[in-house]
C-alpha cells in the first residue's frame, strides 16, 4: 500500500469490476459474518478446543472432562456452558448424570478439518 496526501491506496490502475460484483453477490450479509467472527472466538480458547476435543471422541459427563483435562468440575461446567451457548455440544440426561456431546456432525468437521490443517508438512 502507499500513502499519497494521506489516502491508503492500493496501488492499483484497474479494478476488475466483473470480478467485484461477483464475489459482492457471494458474500453472506454482515450479521451472518459476524456470528461466525463469535463462533471462532469460542474456538479461540485452549480449554474449549480441548473439551471439544474430548466430546470428539466420547459421549462423557463433567467428571469424566474434569478427570481427563485436570480441572475443577467448576471451571469445566464454565466452559461447557459457553460452548452450550455457542450451539457447539448438547446435553443428554441419564438419572441424575448429564452426559455432552458435540452438538452435530459440523463440529466434528470442523475439528476434524482444523487438526488436519495444523498437521500438515
Amino acid at each position: 500500500m502507499t500513502r499519497h496526501n494521506d489516502v491508503d491506496t492500493c496501488g492499483f490502475l484497474c479494478v476488475h469490476e466483473d470480478l467485484v460484483k461477483q464475489v459482492e453477490n457471494s458474500l453472506p450479509d454482515e450479521e451472518h459474518l459476524l456470528q461466525l467472527a463469535e463462533l471462532f472466538k469460542v474456538f479461540g480458547d485452549g480449554t474449549r478446543v480441548r473439551i471439544l476435543y474430548v466430546l470428539f471422541e466420547a459421549e462423557v459427563c463433567v467428571c469424566d472432562l474434569a478427570k481427563l483435562l485436570g480441572m475443577t468440575q467448576s471451571a469445566v461446567s464454565h466452559q461447557l456452558r459457553i460452548l452450550k451457548q455457542a450451539q457447539l455440544i448438547k446435553a443428554r440426561r441419564d438419572g441424575k448424570t448429564i452426559f455432552y456431546s458435540l452438538a452435530d456432525d459440523h463440529v466434528a468437521a470442523l475439528l476434524k478439518q482444523g487438526m488436519e490443517h495444523v498437521c500438515e508438512d
